[in-house]
């Protein structure tokens, strides 16, 4: 039986262009929601957005520069105008970096932290009184395994995706007297553009293939392979449906057992 759990629902997407993110506004499209899609690639975004209006629902394909505080204010306020509430956040926009430690330069660091985690709250802090108003949503967190674990190497990555986590906690004990929530999924290794663009450049450094690259990396969970991104989008609309009303300031592992082990 189809899903329909989100009819009537507004759903706004952040990273909506490829990924977790495209996935995520292609679920809650299915399952009825109008989807805001939000990203700062233009022509990804409106074929996300075109999706999902083959669908049946209504959406808009919004740009939006999440480290840019009026730009995520402008994006929401848009979502507002056309349908006059939100009910589903997912914050997906993200990048990966990685060098040493002692190679890391500030300019490098600064623009993963202010995308990645100053991202993530500009757009939790815009939808959070509007969740407050209506005294129910959902703001769901896409944090990584990245953020309970670490490797070499990627100190900025893990450092913003650590903050996401608390950031999470934080504004799931704000929200919970208005009857919304906020959950954190920490995906593991996934099948996406961003995925495949670091095994471009880290694989030759190791001696491998990016396929090869990709494999090892699927080997290191107990399930051995990668996540697809419909995988992640099924958590984040569980975590945004009727089931899950009682589950707030988690931190999901979505990764194949690879914390865990």
């Amino acid at each position: 039986m189809e899903l329909k759990r989100f009819v009537g629902q507004v759903a706004v997407i952040t990273g909506a262009g490829s990924g977790i993110g495209k996935a995520c506004a292609l679920r809650f499209a299915q399952e009825g929601a109008n989807v805001a899609c939000l990203d700062v690639g233009d022509a990804a975004n409106e074929i996300t957005a075109a999706e999902c209006r083959d669908l049946g629902v209504e959406t808009l394909a919004l740009y939006c520069n999440v480290a840019d505080a009026d730009s995520v204010k402008a994006a929401v306020a848009a979502a507002m105008a056309k349908w006059g509430r939100v009910d589903v956040l997912v914050a997906a926009a993200g990048i990966y970096s990685g060098s040493p430690l002692v190679e890391v330069p500030l300019k490098q660091w600064q623009r993963l932290i202010d995308i990645n985690l100053t991202g993530v709250f500009l757009c939790n802090q815009v939808v959070a009184p509007i969740m407050m108003a209506q005294k129910s949503g959902s703001i769901i967190n896409i944090s990584s395994m990245a953020g309970k674990t670490s490797w070499p190497a990627s100190a900025e990555y893990s450092a913003s995706k650590s903050g996401v986590i608390g950031l999470t906690r934080s504004v799931a004990m704000e929200l919970a007297p208005y009857g919304a929530t906020a959950n954190a999924i920490c995906p593991g290794n996934t099948r996406t553009e961003m995925v495949k663009n670091v095994a471009s450049q880290v694989a030759p450094r190791d001696g491998l293939t990016t396929e090869e690259w990709l494999q090892l990396r699927a080997n290191d969970c107990p399930m051995k392979r990668m996540a697809e991104p419909w995988e992640i989008a099924g958590v984040a609309a569980f975590l945004a449906s009727p089931d899950s009303r009682y589950l707030t300031g988690q931190a999901l592992e979505v990764d194949g057992g690879m914390v865990m082990s």
